[in-house]
């Protein structure tokens, strides 16, 4: 079963505000196996507009990455942060 990763781009309005974002996202992570192979970090933006955050997340498949999206948990984690930063996030399946 190939992984599941989620990759983030995202720029801080609110540092304060982040770190209870960061908090509550926690148990989610916890619970659904994830690991952060990047999180934040020295970058290069070769192509495209940058992000000042760059998080690469790790599940043990990209179903655990979905629920984990979508369980109320991170939720809750997400509506703390849709009002304190800007950015993307999308969801891949690792190579086989």
């Amino acid at each position: 079963m190939a992984k599941g990763y989620w990759i983030a781009r995202i720029d801080i309005r609110d540092p304060e505000r982040y770190k209870d974002y960061v908090a509550t996202a926690k148990p989610a992570f916890e619970k659904f196996g994830a690991r952060f192979l990047a999180r934040g970090g020295e970058y290069h933006a070769l192509e495209g507009a940058g992000r000042a955050r760059n998080v690469v997340v790790e599940f043990p498949s990209v179903q655990a990455a979905l629920d984990c999206y979508n369980s109320p948990d991170y939720q809750a984690a997400r509506a703390i942060r849709i009002t304190v930063a800007d950015g993307e996030l999308v969801i891949v399946e690792g190579a086989a």
